[in-house]
Formats: structure tokens, sequence, C-alpha cells
């Protein structure tokens, strides 16, 4: 939501804003406050249809950010080659599963 508060005397420059806000929001409110949308661990958007379109992942709550990940596998991939994330050594000391153990190693 990208919210636009205005009085008549900023209309031609809000005018001016609004095809860039159409490329980055799904509403565009003007002069309100959208509803409150907690990004929270128990807010969820989900279930079957017409609950959600895409019973995978929600739009809301933390868990949102889902909808924007997927897996993808590096086989036989040289080390130095790898992202930092998943580079030998670890060099961001990011929590890791390596064989079915989790580790920061």
């Amino acid at each position: 939501t990208a919210t636009v508060h205005v009085d008549d005397a900023d209309l031609d420059e809000a005018g001016r804003l609004l095809p860039v806000l159409e490329l980055k929001a799904g509403r565009i409110l003007f002069n309100g406050w959208p509803t409150g949308v907690e990004v929270g661990h128990a807010m969820v958007h989900g279930g079957p249809h017409p609950a959600t379109s895409d019973s995978r992942t929600t739009s809301v709550g933390s868990l949102a950010i889902e909808r924007f990940l997927r897996p993808v596998a590096y086989q036989d991939v040289p080390s130095s080659l790898l992202p930092a994330a998943i580079a030998d050594g670890n060099p961001e000391q990011l929590w890791r599963r390596i064989d079915g153990r989790l580790t920061q190693a």
C-alpha cells in the first residue's frame, strides 16, 4: 500500500507521483490510513481458494518473504564461484544445515 496525504495545493505534484506508485504498490490510498496489518509471525492470509489465490504462501506477516524465494541447487560448482552464503568455510558465519547437521562452521 502506498499512502499519499495531500490537499488541493498538492494535487499536481501527486499526479506526477501516481505513475511511479502504480509500479510499486498494489493499492494507492489518498488521505487515509491503511488497515493495520502487522508484520508478525501470527499474521497470515492463507488457506484454500477463495481465501487465497496461492495456498503455498501468504501475502502478509513474516512468512510473506517466501513468495519471493526459490531453491537453487549448486551441483559440483567450484567453491570459488559459490555465493558467500553457501561457500566453503562459511565466511558470513550463517547457520546452515550440512549433511543433516545445523552448523555455523
